[in-house]
């Protein structure tokens, strides 16, 4: 059985990392996981052309949207969002699923977020849609959405609206995000921006990042007194998500973690 991480750039994914662990754990020593630098307009003619051996792919950029729009199956959750982290081989044939929620959401609930009243969103691309369904899940009554370009939050306001939450447009120039949650799905090139916002202690931040690390808004808000967490346990907890959806076993969450902790200990 053969699965992989489709994207580009795709190099740097830690998915083959998590993923090969998880097969050696629960004794699948048939399965091979590996990493194909793919583009968004590859995705057709690489889904068409394999055999039945693969059974599933985890999805990052560029290519979200485009195997939400391929697949022969979409779930609910990735029509919502029109992105797929996934790819799940059934008998109808590709189906595509999202574990990026579910990532953001546990990521949050370990962090002490067991619920949430007002909440902010800093940028707007996938990840920020995937982070206001989490959001919602967790009893948010208003987010507060945080953009360089509001013209830009389209989609993230789309998502919003279809679930039912208040919104305010803020733009990051003037923003004074006092949110008691925040998620940061902001690059590297937008994290000075970010990191010089008036953080306080009263605040958990899940910034999605997680290399470099800390981030300029890491360490802002830890400066600050209040709780971060980073991308990598977002990167866990949907790679454990998926490797369920692949294999149809339980992730074995122990071995998984020690591989995290073992590579990110040798960086």
């Amino acid at each position: 059985m053969r699965a992989a991480v489709l994207g580009r750039p795709v190099g740097h994914s830690l998915s083959p990392l998590l993923h090969r662990a998880a097969y050696a754990a629960l004794g699948l020593d048939d399965w091979t996981y590996d990493a194909l630098d793919v583009g968004a307009e590859d995705l057709p003619v690489l889904l068409a052309g394999l055999g039945e051996e693969w059974r599933g792919f985890s999805v990052t950029m560029p290519c979200k949207q485009a195997a939400a729009d391929v697949a022969d199956v979409v779930e609910p959750l990735p029509r919502l969002l029109h992105a797929a982290n996934t790819l799940v081989r059934t008998e109808a044939g590709w189906r595509a699923e999202n574990t990026d929620v579910l990532g953001v959401g546990t990521t949050l609930q370990q962090a002490g977020v067991t619920s949430v009243d007002r909440a902010a969103i800093v940028g707007a691309g996938g990840t920020a849609a995937a982070a206001a369904v989490a959001l919602a899940s967790l009893g948010a009554t208003h987010v507060d959405v945080v953009v360089r370009e509001p013209g830009r939050a389209g989609d993230l306001l789309r998502v919003l609206d279809t679930l039912g939450v208040p919104t305010t447009v803020v733009s990051l120039a003037s923003a004074v995000v006092d949110a008691e949650v925040v998620v940061s799905t902001v690059p590297v090139g937008g994290q000075p921006a970010v990191a010089r916002l008036p953080w306080t202690a009263e605040q958990t931040v899940l910034d999605v990042l997680y290399d470099p690390w800390p981030t300029p808004l890491a360490t802002a808000v830890t400066e600050a007194g209040g709780t971060v967490v980073g991308g990598l346990e977002v990167l866990f907890w949907q790679a454990t998500a998926q490797v369920e959806l692949m294999t149809g076993q339980p992730a074995p969450l122990v071995a998984m973690r020690g591989a995290l902790d073992a590579a990110v200990g040798h960086r």
